[in-house]
């Protein structure tokens, strides 16, 4: 875990979900490569050729914009795969049910949370329905009830109308809230911009002692 801030009366907290509330590596990559391997099935090349004309974009951009990371959709955008159809296949190929599991002990951290009165909700670069399965596969669907995410705004993180959606849901002004994600560029730059909190995570288990951590920052 890495603070970059924490207000002193949290009231809220914006979670990224993918590497941040589910602890599968596996995952993370499998829902990326799959979307890789069902674009390079549909341009008649191989999923190999298609993972590297990827990352070299990928490589390319991170290049020309001081090492900044550019998301999955607004890389695809590059290769004339607007966002809506990013929305589509992410709904149709994505099945977190087959990498994750209930998550005991964030669940617990998450009601803690809810029972001191922080609100949460989801920002993620994945649509609506896809997000929600992934919170439901790990059995927190019920303690984030509100997903901005990529088909909401028609954009993708990070970008500042997601994260006004967000503190408008929310009610709750910048200076009050926690972004919390496992990548700095697309979760907590703009955040932490904004006037929000910022945490990186390496996974859910870095959050099983945050209701601890919030009560010693306020103290």
């Amino acid at each position: 875990m890495e603070i970059y801030k924490i207000p002193r009366n949290t009231k809220a907290i914006i979670f990224d979900i993918d590497g941040t509330l589910y602890n599968s590596d596996e995952y993370v990559a499998e829902q990326v490569d799959v979307q890789i391997r069902y674009w390079s099935k549909l341009k008649g090349i191989s999923a190999d050729q298609g993972r590297k004309l990827m990352e070299d974009f990928r490589r390319e951009w991170s290049k020309n914009h001081q090492g900044k990371k550019i998301s999955l959709g607004n890389a695809f955008t590059h290769f004339g795969i607007d966002i809506d159809t990013s929305i589509r296949w992410r709904n149709q190929l994505m099945r977190p049910e087959d990498y994750l599991s209930t998550d005991t002990k964030l669940i617990l951290a998450l009601e803690e949370l809810k029972a001191e009165g922080i609100k949460m909700i989801a920002v993620t670069n994945n649509p609506v329905e896809a997000a929600r399965k992934t919170l439901k596969a790990v059995g927190i669907d019920f303690l984030i009830p509100h997903i901005v995410g990529l088909d909401t705004c028609h954009l993708s993180k990070p970008a500042r109308p997601m994260l006004d959606k967000a503190l408008e849901i929310l009610n709750c002004k910048a200076e009050d809230v926690i972004s919390i994600g496992d990548r700095y560029d697309i979760d907590l730059a703009l955040p932490l911009e904004m006037g929000m909190g910022g945490i990186v995570v390496a996974g859910a288990f870095e959050l099983y002692d945050l209701p601890a951590l919030l009560r010693k920052k306020s103290s």
